[in-house]
């Protein structure tokens, strides 16, 4: 089935949206554009065996007014995020942008270079050295900063320094106290379904163009190439904690529990410059981000602006952040900042008010506004956070998932409320005539759920599919949100041509690397398939011939726990002696005959262990049953 053109009615809400927001505002191109230096051409970056893992090309499109099928102001977000090359932040810091989702920078010291941020991929952060490199000379690396636990802050880390190097001590790699935990868990423990979710979130399996994927708000896409993790040599754990690094004193903030568990900002008195992490970009972030995590905290986080304003802003000539383009001028860094905690703080306020009036998430989100001066500034637009969603995520942080109506503390699962639905509005192909007349009318939205349940009824239905394909593209047409767009485009692209899967895997190598004992028992526990191991009561002894240490794995109840135990063959019914923490992965896996694991005593109960043990689901169903 083809994609289909923008109706009337989405045509006439961006001629509306046009007019309403203030596109002679140009300062925001001016700000992207100043310190351009040169550009990287063509913008293809490939990994070592020709596969291509970033292509900002492919966005050459986005000259111009914006099409019918974008709305303009996610158009305008796009065109400025599209930017890509080196640009001078000020004399000695320099940034790379337009290389992956997130920014590289670059802090000139007095022989050497710290970087920041080293992309998603080894490839998009070597080629960002190699641009920096071309410009300011072969600058060696003596540190790398983490500003938080997500991986488009690390991943590429391998592409700008070495695990030899940093062992040798000429490379000291900075983060936020309990950086690696976060960074390993949120990619490992909820991974599998994380990534799938992320494939619809950053459009990565949709085309790329007019009527595809236009970006993600915060940068175009994610690249994909090598992941990896160097662990940090030295973690910061207060605010006003200084370090110096080749002549370089950064004075930091801890930003906890903000947009990542572990966060930081950091101050360089040499070049009167600040760093935001990803505490304040060019819009509205997310709460509660639509692939999955923890519900983050708009009070603490519009908290830590205010601290970031008091503590550096009369000595601060330019704040810079992890994606977008910098903010220069006091007073211009002071509106910034002050808008960006404000837009936080109302979202927190305001729906702690209104749902104390007893309104749930969907009525607050349904009726909340942002002030005129909130409105009226770019940053604040929900290019990748929303106002919507964002003001369910505060609802759920405070209040759960129930919103206290008692009908709807127990209701049916989609594949089964979807036929009673259907059966009681007189069958599939009345519920069907009625999507079509609501999406005839533009209510695209009462037209998607009538046809949600046809769907859960039944996912053949070629008419339902097809319309429900064209009613969740116009959805997309019509988004300034660019993740609600692609999660559109993705389920109509779904509907019309199968389940794409997941584009990427969700843990790398050395990810996995980082997992402690404790960590990989737990990846175990939430696999074990607890109906399946209702009758089983088994033992097993896992020791660590690397360090000697013994854990007890008992499983009872469907539940498996892990104590660190001296070894007592007379209590365990089987022992595994495991070479490393690496060589457990295997037996986490599934495989007991990985070399490196010696398995002793009574096989077959480690055999019953695995053979409850669930294998995650890359390709889960979303937009069908």
């Amino acid at each position: 089935m083809e994609q289909k053109p923008p109706t009337a009615v989405i045509e006439s809400a961006h001629r509306e949206h046009f007019a309403e927001l203030p596109f002679d505002d140009t300062a925001d191109f001016d700000d992207a554009d100043r310190g351009f230096l040169t550009a990287l051409s063509p913008c293809v970056i490939k990994a070592a065996d020709g596969r291509v893992v970033w292509d900002n090309d492919a966005y050459g499109f986005l000259g111009g007014d914006a099409p019918p099928s974008v709305h303009p102001s996610l158009w305008r977000q796009s065109q400025l995020c599209a930017k890509q090359g080196l640009y001078e932040v000020v004399e000695g810091i320099y940034q790379v942008r337009g290389f992956d989702l997130s920014n590289i920078s670059f802090i000139e010291g007095d022989t050497g270079v710290i970087v920041i941020d080293p992309l998603i991929s080894t490839e998009t952060a070597a080629a960002a050295l190699a641009l920096y490199r071309a410009h300011r000379g072969e600058r060696p690396v003596v540190a790398v900063i983490y500003t938080h636990s997500h991986v488009d802050h690390f991943g590429g880390v391998l592409g700008v320094t070495t695990q030899a190097d940093v062992d040798a001590g000429r490379v000291a790699v900075i983060a936020p106290e309990h950086f690696t935990e976060h960074a390993v868990q949120e990619n490992v423990y909820a991974g599998t379904a994380m990534a799938r979710r992320a494939t619809y979130m950053y459009g990565t399996r949709l085309p790329i163009g007019v009527q595809g994927q236009v970006g993600c708000g915060l940068g175009q896409r994610t690249s994909t190439g090598e992941v990896a993790l160097i662990v940090p040599t030295i973690d910061i754990t207060r605010t006003g904690e200084t370090h110096t690094f080749d002549g370089v004193e950064i004075e930091f903030q801890m930003a906890p529990g903000t947009e990542a568990p572990a966060e930081m900002h950091f101050y360089f008195p040499r070049y009167r410059a600040l760093c935001m992490a990803e505490n304040a970009t060019h819009n509205l972030h997310n709460l509660l981000t639509l692939r999955g995590a923890l519900v983050r905290d708009p009070h603490v986080w519009a908290g830590y602006l205010t601290e970031a304003i008091d503590r550096f802003a009369d000595r601060t000539d330019v704040v810079f952040a992890s994606h977008h383009w910098p903010t220069w001028g006091r007073d211009r860094i002071v509106d910034y900042l002050s808008v960006q905690r404000d837009l936080y703080a109302y979202l927190h306020d305001q729906t702690l008010r209104l749902l104390n009036q007893g309104y749930t998430g969907v009525e607050i989100a349904e009726q909340f506004q942002l002030p005129p001066a909130l409105h009226k500034a770019w940053h604040t637009h929900g290019y990748y956070g929303s106002v919507s969603h964002n003001v369910k995520a505060v609802y759920q942080r405070y209040m759960g998932w129930f919103d206290g109506n008692p009908a709807r503390l127990w209701p049916h699962p989609p594949e089964a409320i979807g036929p009673r639905y259907v059966e009681a509005m007189g069958g599939v192909d009345r519920v069907v005539e009625l999507a079509r007349a609501a999406f005839d009318n533009g209510d695209f939205r009462w037209a998607a759920t009538l046809l949600d349940h046809v769907i859960f009824t039944d996912e053949n239905h070629a008419q339902a599919r097809g319309l429900y394909a064209d009613t969740l593209e116009q959805l997309a047409y019509g988004a300034e949100n660019a993740v609600w767009r692609n999660f559109f485009l993705s389920g109509a692209a779904e509907l019309r041509d199968g389940n794409f899967g997941t584009a990427t895997q969700p843990s790398a190598p050395t990810l996995l690397a980082q997992l402690t004992p404790e960590q990989i028992f737990d990846i175990l526990a939430i696999s074990v398939n607890g109906p399946g191991a209702w009758d089983l009561d088994i033992a097993v002894d896992v020791t660590f011939l690397d360090t000697g240490t013994n854990y007890r794995l008992s499983l009872r109840n469907g539940v498996l726990v892990h104590r660190q135990v001296p070894a007592d063959e007379a209590t365990a019914q089987a022992g595994v002696q495991v070479a490393d923490t690496l060589r457990l992965l295997a037996l986490a896996a599934g495989d007991n005959d990985s070399p490196g694991l010696d398995v002793t005593g009574d096989t077959a109960v480690l055999t019953s262990l695995l053979a409850v043990v669930d294998r995650p689901d890359p390709a889960f169903n979303i937009v069908t049953p």
